[in-house]
């Protein structure tokens, strides 16, 4: 699985060390990863499943969107989660 490099968002960030710059760049992709509502959630599922690899598949060879974030973000809209 390839790491979704993050770029700090601080000013000092050359006075880091190595270790610090990681932890922060870690916590960043960490903080960016969490589910903001249900649809996110919906969807880690569906990927973890095998699911989103069939519809996708289905809806490429009917020639059709499927939809999925629109859902998402609909899902994500009305049910989001409280920080």
């Amino acid at each position: 699985m390839k790491r979704k490099r993050t770029a700090l968002a601080l000013d000092q960030s050359s006075k880091l060390t190595h270790a610090e710059r990681q932890n922060e760049e870690r916590r960043l992709y960490n903080e960016s990863r969490k589910a903001k509502g249900l649809g996110d959630t919906i969807e880690r599922f569906t990927r973890a499943t095998g699911i989103k690899k069939v519809v996708d598949t289905v809806a490429k060879s009917a020639g059709k969107d499927c939809g999925c974030g629109a859902r998402k973000d609909n899902l994500n809209r009305m049910f989001p989660y409280k920080k």
